[in-house]
């Protein structure tokens, strides 16, 4: 993709998220070569169903990364594992081929190295980034993932009824407690607690 391309990709991404960080353009970079490196050209067009994107990180880097892709929770398309490692990995659904892809910490400080004229250390960072080589900011590794069909994209694959709260949970992630089927909040304890 050309440094047009990335230009563009950035600002829009900014627009979703909201500011211009170093996660800003780590994601969008981190996405372009995702997408390369698994043959997709068109994530949001011809390609939008070919893509699964899982994300090891709530952070600045994901909104980037969903911006680019196209991939989202609301689509199944983007998966999020809460390792809380700037990491992803692009899965191609169509050839199996999986590319999980690491920012590099040493990134940071090999910054100062590219503008070492500007001296807020985040401003530093963003145009850094801009023009670093990939392998400088990323490590790649060639993965296998497993994708249970319960969480492949597509209508859910089953729904049914908490037993005990009524709640209606899909594609599998009930849960089978002493012969009732439960949703996760009833069987394991929620992040909620109800008040009226």
């Amino acid at each position: 993709m050309s440094n047009k391309t990335f230009e563009s990709l950035l600002e829009e991404s900014v627009r979703i998220h909201g500011h211009l960080c170093p996660g800003q353009v780590l994601g969008v970079r981190l996405a372009m070569l995702g997408l390369k490196l698994s043959g997709i050209s068109d994530p949001k067009g011809a390609d939008r169903k070919k893509l699964i994107v899982y994300v090891e990180i709530d952070r600045c880097a994901t909104d980037a990364i969903q911006s680019v892709t196209g991939c989202s929770l609301g689509k199944r398309s983007l998966k999020w594992m809460d390792y809380g490692v700037m990491a992803a990995t692009f899965v191609n659904l169509e050839t199996g081929e999986a590319f999980r892809i690491i920012a590099r910490e040493e990134s940071r400080e090999l910054a100062a190295q590219y503008c070492p004229e500007i001296e807020n250390k985040y401003k530093r960072q963003i145009e850094a980034y801009k023009v670093m080589n990939d392998e400088e900011l990323f490590r790649v590794q060639k993965v296998k993932v497993k994708i249970p069909e319960k969480d492949m994209p597509g209508r859910p694959s089953r729904r049914v009824q908490c037993e005990m709260c009524g709640d209606w949970v899909q594609d599998h992630r009930d849960v089978s407690l002493n012969g009732r089927l439960l949703c996760r909040a009833c069987a394991q304890g929620g992040y909620y607690r109800v008040l009226s």
